[in-house]
């Protein structure tokens, strides 16, 4: 029997534009990463950052997490040519180029993007602890493997990307139902609209929805992370393609998380991933535009790859299959880890988000002003402190929240945290003496500087209560947000004064 016979499964003839969708897609959502850490990795974590990795190196000794190539040493150049670079390279997957090439040619740009991202995460410490940089690491490893258009698309790596897709939902799933109360009771959603990190311009509107309405979201929530999940991996029963349809709730459900927050990419690429469970006939019937595979007649008895390739997708599946036995077992375990890489390359990962969701959202306000003594009689007058106002994270009160996912706004992000743990975090304090010497690269990450590059003479931080203004105070104020004025966390400070809680 000729060697094509024994692997005429290998092939997944029906899954041309599932490929197209999945790298070109991954690309983009690491164009973006890669622009996002081109314009704020050199303040936040840069040679003068509020977390310099050089630091970080001295301390460690070089000994880091996982492979960078920022391990023989950081420079702010060395930086900037790692991020140009994976700029263009995953611009050219974006574009198609290299997919016209050998399968070979996919494979080697894919897995540069995944090293050279690798190098930047395992040196961005908090700035890039989110469960969403593990999964563009680990989404462009496995996608590498799909090829190029010289070959049929490798059945086992549409499986490996399935289970990702599993592993996102049914982990963020069981996280929910093993977390709060507020998801068993259905009222997690009459909060989280309200409370998210950093809500986008619909948000205000769906937290006002009715309350059944917010049941009924958690409701589908646990449908689709809980019980959908298990369907990807079930291409038809007869004429139903449950793969498909799988594939469409989840996707669904992503677009409504899209349309009502700012998630970075996490919602972006679990899109572009479900697109492993559905077959270019589904696409062709839904969108008759949409050509059918070229690879359609090649049948399903005899493969056309040659045998270097398979022996490449092989090594590959098998390396994730021996990796996936750490997070199917964090799935079952009674304390399941959220978030979690269980080796140095961050592949075979374990997902999950919101387990509790907060109830009261509390931001922290940084003031500052140019009076270099308080007021008459010792008495701090307001209106001398001015806001400093940040792209993301909600601050003025009349202000539409913006739709910036899939951009990553890391320093906003953080701050929603701050709140939430320690209130004083290392990076908060060069923050602070950042603001107090008008730097500008950190000014850049804000939206507003209340004194055009001049330093102020003292900085406050203080705790506000957030909520969203009710319909009925919208139209008398026009307000989006009311605001209330928990506690002073920083008392006015300068540079000849001590930073701290």
């Amino acid at each position: 029997m000729p060697w094509q016979d024994w692997f005429g499964w290998f092939d997944a003839t029906d899954y041309e534009i599932a490929r197209e969708v999945l790298q070109r897609g991954v690309a983009a959502l690491a164009l973006v990463a890669f622009v996002s850490t081109l314009n704020q990795f050199r303040p936040l974590l840069g040679e003068h950052g509020l977390l310099p990795v050089p630091e970080l190196l001295n301390a460690t000794g070089g000994r880091l997490r996982g492979p960078s190539v920022f391990r023989w040493g950081y420079t702010d150049r060395r930086l900037v040519a790692v991020a140009t670079t994976g700029i263009v390279l995953a611009a050219s997957v974006v574009l198609g180029l290299p997919q016209l090439g050998p399968p070979w040619l996919p494979l080697v740009v894919l897995l540069a993007l995944w090293l050279l991202y690798l190098s930047i995460v395992n040196v961005g410490q908090t700035f890039y602890g989110f469960g969403w940089e593990m999964l563009l690491c680990e989404a462009l490893f496995t996608v590498a493997f799909l090829g190029s258009q010289q070959v049929p698309p490798p059945l086992l790596v549409l499986i490996a990307v399935q289970w990702l897709v599993f592993r996102l939902e049914f982990g963020a799933g069981m996280i929910k139902i093993r977390g709060g109360r507020e998801w068993r009771d259905l009222t997690a959603l009459m909060y989280h609209h309200e409370t998210q990190p950093m809500p986008g311009p619909l948000s205000r509107q769906a937290h006002l929805l009715p309350p059944w309405f917010h049941r009924g979201e958690v409701i589908g929530n646990h449908f689709a992370q809980l019980v959908v999940p298990f369907l990807l991996f079930v291409p038809w029963i007869g004429p139903v393609p449950v793969g498909a349809i799988a594939a469409a709730v989840v996707i669904l459900t992503q677009l409504w998380l899209i349309a009502t927050g700012n998630f970075a990419w996490l919602n972006w690429i679990t899109v572009v991933l479900a697109a492993a469970a559905i077959p270019d006939t589904v696409w062709h019937a839904v969108i008759p535009a949409i050509p059918a595979s070229s690879w359609a007649g090649s049948g399903a008895d005899v493969t056309t790859s040659p045998p270097w390739w398979i022996a490449v997708v092989l090594a590959a599946s098998a390396l994730l299959l021996v990796l996936s036995w750490w997070p199917l077992r964090n799935l079952v375990a009674r304390r399941q880890l959220m978030n979690a890489s269980f080796n140095r390359w961050m592949l075979a990962n374990a997902y999950g988000a919101f387990g509790t969701v907060t109830k009261r959202r509390i931001e922290i306000v940084v003031e500052g002003t140019l009076a270099r003594s308080p007021g008459d009689g010792g008495a701090e007058l307001d209106e001398d402190w001015h806001e400093y106002a940040f792209k993301g994270k909600p601050g003025d009160v009349r202000a539409v929240p913006r739709q910036w996912a899939p951009y990553h706004l890391r320093l906003d992000w953080l701050m929603w945290f701050l709140p939430l743990g320690r209130m004083w975090e290392p990076w908060f304090e060069v923050f602070l003496l950042r603001l107090l010497e008008a730097d500008a690269a950190t000014l850049r990450l804000l939206a507003r500087d209340p004194f055009d590059g001049a330093p102020p003479a003292r900085v406050r931080v203080r705790a506000y209560r957030y909520r969203f203004a009710t319909h009925r105070e919208y139209r008398a104020s026009r307000v989006r947000w009311v605001r209330t004025l928990e506690g002073e966390v920083l008392a006015p400070a300068s540079l000849g004064s001590p930073v701290e809680d």
